[in-house]
Parts: C-alpha cells; sequence; structure tokens
C-alpha cells in the first residue's frame, strides 16, 4: 500500500504546475459557497490503482472535501462503475479534478495492462515484471500500479542492486573477471545481475557467480537453449520487446522472469470521469 507521504509531493508538484496562481474560471463563474458531489465514473472496465491518490489530492486543495472510496487498489471494475464519490466545497473538487483524474487514469491503465500480461502467462510458473523506464516523478506511483495488476516490481533505482548491460561489459575485457571483482566489492545482501545478449557469453558470466542471467531480445529457441545451458545455477530473466500476444509463448520457455518495459512506457490511461453534481442545484 502507497502512504500519503509518498503519494504527496508528487501531488503538490503536480498541482502547482496545473494552477500557479489558481483555478481562475472556478474563480469566476463558481460562487465561493458553492457545494457539490462528484461521482468518479468508469467509462470503460478495467483494473483499478491509485484511488489513495484521490484522497492525497482533495485533502492537499482543500481538507473540507470528504472523498468515500468505493473500490479498493486492485480491483475489478466495470464501465458505469462508481469508484469514487467526492463532495463538498465546488471550487476545490474542479480544481482538484484533473490531477485527480490524471494520475487515476495512468495507474489504473498502468493495472489494467499489467493485469492482461500476467493472465497470458498465468499457466507457466514465470514472474511478470516492470522496468525502470517510467516517468520521471512517477515512478513509485506506477510501480505500485504495477503491483495492483499482478505484477512485481524490478529494481527500484540504481542504487538497489547491480546490473550490468552491454554498455557495462562493453568496458570490460574480462567478463568473468569483471563479476567476480564486482561481487567482492557489495554487500552479500545485493543482488547481481547480468545481462547477455548471445548464448556464447551465458557460460562466462554464470562462471563470474550472478544471482539472475537476463537473456536479452533472444529468440524462443534461443530462450530454451539459454535455459538448459543455465540449469538452474541463477534466476533466468527474458527481456526485450515484449508484447502482449507474445508473452505468453515467452513464458512457456522456461524462464522464471519476463521484464516488460511498455507496463508502464507504452501505456494508455484508462477512460474515468468526474460526473459533478451542485448541491441544491
Amino acid at each position: 500500500m502507497l502512504e500519503p507521504s509518498q503519494i504527496r509531493p508528487v501531488v503538490i508538484a503536480a498541482l502547482a504546475e496545473d494552477a500557479p496562481s489558481g483555478d481562475v474560471t472556478s474563480q469566476v463563474f463558481v460562487p465561493a459557497d458553492a457545494r457539490a458531489t462528484a461521482d468518479v465514473v468508469a467509462r470503460e472496465p478495467g483494473v483499478v490503482a491509485g484511488v489513495q491518490v484521490l484522497e492525497v489530492v482533495f485533502a492537499e486543495v482543500d481538507p473540507a472535501v470528504e472523498v468515500a472510496l468505493r473500490v479498493s487498489d486492485g480491483a475489478r471494475f466495470d464501465t458505469g462503475d462508481v469508484l469514487a464519490t467526492v463532495s463538498g466545497p465546488a471550487r476545490a473538487i474542479l480544481r482538484g479534478e484533473r490531477i485527480a483524474l490524471n494520475l487515476l487514469q495512468r495507474m489504473s491503465g498502468i493495472a489494467t495492462l499489467t493485469a492482461e500480461h500476467v493472465a497470458a502467462v498465468a499457466h507457466t510458473g514465470a514472474r511478470v515484471v516492470d522496468t525502470r523506464k517510467t516517468t520521471p516523478g512517477l515512478r513509485v506511483l506506477e510501480r505500485h500500479a504495477v503491483r495492483c495488476g499482478g505484477g512485481h516490481n524490478h529494481r527500484f533505482s540504481l542504487s538497489d542492486a547491480v546490473m550490468a548491460k552491454d554498455n557495462h561489459l562493453a568496458l570490460t575485457r574480462d567478463v568473468t573477471a569483471a563479476i567476480r571483482a564486482a561481487r567482492a566489492q557489495i554487500p552479500h545482501t545485493m543482488h547481481l545481475e547480468v545481462e547477455v545478449d548471445d548464448l556464447s557469453q551465458i557460460e562466462p558470466v554464470l562462471a563470474g557467480g550472478v544471482d539472475t542471467i537476463m537473456l536479452d531480445n533472444f529468440t524462443l529457441d534461443d530462450l530454451r537453449t539459454g535455459v538448459e545451458l543455465v540449469a538452474g545455477r541463477a534466476i533466468v530473466e527474458a527481456s526485450g520487446g515484449v508484447r502482449l500476444d507474445t508473452i505468453g509463448a515467452i513464458a512457456e520457455t522456461g524462464v522464471d522472469v519476463i521484464s516488460v518495459g511498455a507496463l508502464t512506457h507504452g501505456v494508455r490511461a484508462l477512460d474515468l470521469g468526474l460526473d459533478l453534481r451542485i448541491e441544491g442545484g
């Protein structure tokens, strides 16, 4: 579950960007004492993520706004379902509407897309994970949305684990020695992963002592061969160009993990709306 302290910095920055000097339209069109109630309504089915964001957005705009959540993160919803009801000063609701919806729509889009990928590999033992291809400043929210969709998170940042990719390996002459030297420099609790793009690289990488070996942009046949070569000596991750229509076949090769950058960088925001009515009107 997200903590409000994780959400608030994102919300504060978004609100400041959206109305640096206030919502001038509401100030001239909406009476200061007007009150309203608004339902957050689904225009299409999906999986919800980010309902806590609604609470944080409207609390930041005006603590007098009340948010009643109708669903919990990770729940499936259908077209027409009410996800939350917001009530209070009309100006405040209008002030927070766009930011609340933008974040909820994007996060729910990620959760929905993730759930589709997870369902496609459900008949295998493969785990679907995200990547660092997240929107700058929104990683904590987007990673939470992946979890809401049944996926898992890869390393959160460059500080969390050692992950040597092709550009790192290009700077080394002896890959096995370089991996061993890296292992000697890091804590025993830190994970070490190395990416390979050719079957011939697998044995030298394994000899260095890795925890995970990433098979990048391998064909299905080479993935199967790679899994056989690794033979349980490390976690096997498949990566590169994974799509919803290909992930099932990739999972069937026997890999342990499939990383999908599109979960966050290629997602479509779900269509959610805020239907407002003036109280007493």
